[in-house]
């Protein structure tokens, strides 16, 4: 190595190289560029993958409820406070209410062996799955179910619960229902508006109003059919409050559930249907009314006195993985 070779080590100065087709080399050392863009681009997809994984953790429910549609997984639109049915507007509007829910409640006609039945229930699938109260098709050998636009259907039942007065059918052939989205029932107030929609007498579609006049009240009723079921679609279901027997016979074999009381107007084929909240939400399923007069009398102050009773919806989501897998109790 020549000495004018090892002027390179020097930062400053420099010799020219031997072969002029070389370029010099830089008067000062160069320094070392941070491989920063490289960084970024590497860090760009991993970027991408946390903000979208942020935005779905704020979307939270709803996100997972629609993936879970397009999907084709059929599953019960359970509400949040975040999600009214109707517009915050139209909050307590009964006829925005009635709008929007009565498309999910449905008639339902239950042929007995020797007699038959007439009730409501409440679709909670688009494809088809009805919850109504047990009492209104325990026994049946048929059901037959009306939609708010006309529509028949058969009906199969998929599980019953006799000790919650729950049972849970499913129509044949049918999609693109529209659900009811459940509410929530443990942050229900005395006194919050409520509505009711169901068949009452087979008059289909039929909406009434009111408040909820009392929170857990216990009300008995029979698990039996053969112990309540009334004669030709009369409806009438005899139940237990406050040691009295109401509406006739409980009979022998009876169970107790925690019932929302309310004083929107029920009547004889109001079982199995909603009870839904100022926001459209559904928080009960009707089940049992007092009627003043007896079940053979035709007296004009015969139907409803203001003392109804719903099963809480967080009762009925509690008891569906039961019903759904065919629980017949």
């Amino acid at each position: 190595m020549t000495e004018s070779q090892g002027t390179y080590e020097q930062p400053h100065s420099y010799s020219a190289p031997v072969n002029p087709e070389w370029p010099p080399p830089p008067p000062y050392q160069p320094a070392v560029a941070a491989p920063e863009p490289r960084k970024k681009r590497a860090r760009g997809p991993m970027g991408l993958l946390a903000a979208v994984a942020i935005v779905a953790a704020a979307v939270g429910g709803g996100t997972a409820y629609a993936f879970q549609e397009l999907t084709g997984k059929d599953t019960v639109a359970t509400a949040g406070s975040t999600t009214p049915v109707v517009p915050s507007s139209k909050k307590g509007d009964v006829a925005a209410i009635a709008a929007a829910v009565s498309p999910s409640v449905v008639e339902i006609k239950a042929t007995l062996p020797n007699a038959s039945a007439t009730g409501s229930g409440v679709i909670i699938t688009s494809k088809g799955e009805i919850i109504t109260n047990n009492h209104v098709v325990s026994g049946a050998t048929s059901i037959k179910v009306r939609t708010s636009d006309g529509k028949s259907y058969a009906a199969e039942i998929v599980g019953t619960d006799s000790s919650k007065d729950l049972a849970l059918i499913k129509l044949k052939g049918a999609s693109g229902l529209k659900a009811a989205a459940l509410g929530d029932s443990g942050s229900v107030q005395v006194g919050d508006t409520v509505v009711a929609i169901g068949s009452p007498e087979g008059l289909t579609g039929t909406v009434t109003s009111g408040i909820v006049s009392a929170l857990n009240r216990d009300v008995t009723v029979p698990t039996e059919e053969s112990q309540g079921q009334g004669q030709d679609g009369d409806g009438q279901w005899p139940f237990q409050f406050g040691g009295r027997e109401f509406n006739g016979d409980t009979g022998s074999s009876t169970t107790t559930y925690k019932a929302i009381q309310t004083d929107a107007p029920i009547n004889p084929g109001n079982s199995g249907g909603a009870l839904i909240d100022a926001s459209g939400h559904v928080i009960g399923i009707n089940s049992a009314m007092y009627s003043s007069a007896s079940q053979d009398s035709s007296s004009s102050d015969a139907g409803s006195i203001g003392l109804g009773f719903a099963i809480p919806i967080d009762t009925v989501k509690s008891d569906l993985a039961k019903l759904r897998a065919g629980s017949d109790s």
